[in-house]
């Protein structure tokens, strides 16, 4: 968690959003990478997978998670790390098929999903969850379906569950008062329906930069 807690703070002191640079993206490594904090952005509904300590009303009654149209908001920010008792190395590549956790930096929840109903689409409820040191289950599990070897920065990718084989998607419906015109996260059955992913602004850890500890490109 050493690492995990050093990324808040540069998230924390840099509150700018830079996009990124095709000659910058090109001199430094391609790839997502294990430690890699970053915004995911959903390629048909163009908006960032967010959370925050709001809890749903139904359902599981764990903790919400929505996708957003602002690009600025802090809450956006999720850590890529493995799966509950495995590691990675910090900047290794993450794999087509690995399986991964999205750990939510504002609030220390795991991105999770279980067998709810989402509350406005009736498809599979998506919820962030984990105990006070961040810690989950199985439920927390995630595969990245890609194609090639490794997931590229400026590649979609798809977020498979890995308990209940739903895909991560956006319905397209959006939610009121308190988190007013912020949509439908959910889990999906079918791949070809708002689950594509790609990686926006984030911190990005490279190889290269491993001993040296994290250098941010883009927020």
């Amino acid at each position: 968690m050493t690492h995990i807690l050093k990324l808040v703070s540069l998230v924390v002191a840099v509150s700018l959003v830079y996009n990124v640079d095709p000659t910058q993206a090109a001199r430094n490594n391609k790839f997502v990478t294990c430690g890699t904090v970053l915004k995911l952005l959903n390629t048909d509904y163009r908006v960032r997978l967010h959370s925050h300590d709001v809890k749903y009303g139904t359902g599981s009654g764990q903790q919400s998670v929505t996708a957003t149209e602002v690009q600025e908001d802090v809450n956006s920010h999720w850590a890529i790390m493995a799966a509950t008792g495995k590691n990675c190395e910090r900047g290794e590549p993450i794999k087509c098929g690995d399986v991964i956790r999205l750990h939510h930096l504002a609030t220390n929840k795991n991105l999770h999903s279980h067998h709810f109903q989402s509350p406005l689409s009736g498809n599979q409820e998506i919820s962030a969850y984990g105990d006070e040191q961040g810690v989950g289950d199985s439920g927390d599990h995630w595969t990245v379906v890609c194609t090639g070897e490794s997931w590229q920065r400026n590649s979609p990718v798809k977020l498979r569950h890995v308990d209940t084989d739903m895909y991560l998607s956006v319905s397209g419906r959006t939610f009121g008062r308190p988190i007013n015109g912020q949509m439908e996260v959910v889990g999906v059955s079918s791949p070809y329906s708002g689950t594509d992913w790609t990686a926006a602004e984030g911190l990005f850890i490279h190889q290269t930069e491993k001993d040296d500890g994290p250098k941010h490109t883009e927020l």
